[in-house]
């Protein structure tokens, strides 16, 4: 019998397209495909298998067996409820964002390193001062707190770029290159004295929420510098804003925020040495990004196809 498979991307392109359906009909599937959510809808109810970019789509497919999300993250297809029991696949695009996402990490690491918050103020002042302290990657000491496709990206351009070592944290604590070293997340407090950098790679499960607390934060140096990535709902907020204004940290750089978008009236907008990017850091803007989502589609449609095991299969228990 036919698969009967949809793809709702705003990210078609005629490649893709091509790509796409030729595996399809490898396959033994049909295929259609949509740029939005509003254009699929009433179309859809009979599809098997989709690609999806919003999964308020998926409460009209009445025979949905299996979802493959555009994101890495899945917090908002977890919430639907229709793959609690596991009956509903549902496989996320982890993999394809750690390329844009790490060299993001560079950008703002460098940015606070070299003073970049401090000196913008000045030069909108129109001052000629050019004598603050800065630091380097080299011989630094990073902490990345997840060991995922992210944090192992991260881990290999710190390293790339001359880090003294780059220490991974985890729920297992299980060694994964190119880590110098991984620890269980409940380990990280005590390792947390010699950072100079931590970076935050977490999605957004019941585990994560809050996890970057107002200890968390106590034990990394007030030298040292936050980078979040993940999600915004694992940093406590409140207690970020009090340690960058207070100077018991000495930046951060955030691309996620809870809530998003950030109200306008919100203290982290104005909190000290902070940057904020709108969620931005893995930007489907990227060719390279959007081009992997639709392979790990494809590969998996192969694998569909003949029973096998999927990729990137999100466990409901764990949430990612």
């Amino acid at each position: 019998m036919m698969i009967k498979t949809y793809c709702i991307s705003e990210y078609l392109d005629e490649k893709n397209i091509r790509k796409i359906t030729e595996v399809c009909e490898k396959c033994g599937s049909s295929i259609v495909f949509y740029k939005s959510a509003a254009d699929s809808d009433g179309r859809v109810a009979d599809a098997e298998v989709v690609y999806c970019n919003d999964p308020a789509v998926l409460s009209q497919m009445k025979h949905l067996k299996w979802c493959h999300a555009d994101s890495a993250g899945v917090n908002n297809y977890m919430e639907t409820g229709l793959f609690d029991d596991g009956t509903i696949m549902l496989t996320n695009s982890s993999g394809a964002f750690g390329r844009a996402i790490a060299e993001h990490i560079i950008m703002v690491t460098l940015m606070l390193m070299r003073k970049m918050p401090e000196y913008q103020k000045i030069v909108s002042e129109k001052r000629w001062e050019n004598d603050l302290p800065v630091s380097t990657i080299a011989d630094s000491n990073i902490a990345v707190i997840g060991t995922g496709d992210l944090g192992r990206t991260a881990a290999e351009k710190f390293k790339s770029l001359g880090a003294a070592r780059v220490a991974g944290f985890s729920r297992s604590g299980k060694f994964k290159e190119p880590f110098d070293e991984v620890h269980q997340m409940r380990e990280f407090a005590d390792n947390a004295c010699n950072a100079d950098v931590v970076v935050v790679c977490l999605p957004d499960t019941p585990e994560t929420k809050g996890l970057i607390n107002e200890e968390i934060l106590a034990a990394i140096p007030a030298s040292a510098y936050l980078i979040n990535v993940g999600r915004g709902v694992t940093v406590d907020q409140d207690a970020l804003i009090a340690a960058l204004n207070e100077g018991r940290l000495a930046g951060a750089a955030l691309d996620v925020v809870t809530p998003e978008p950030l109200p306008a009236d919100h203290p982290l907008w104005t909190a000290k040495n902070c940057i904020i990017t709108p969620h931005c850091s893995g930007d489907m803007g990227l060719e390279y990004s959007v081009d992997r989502t639709f392979d790990i589609f494809c590969e998996n449609l192969e694998r569909y196809a003949k029973g096998a095991d999927l990729i990137n299969l999100v466990d409901p228990r764990k949430g990612y």
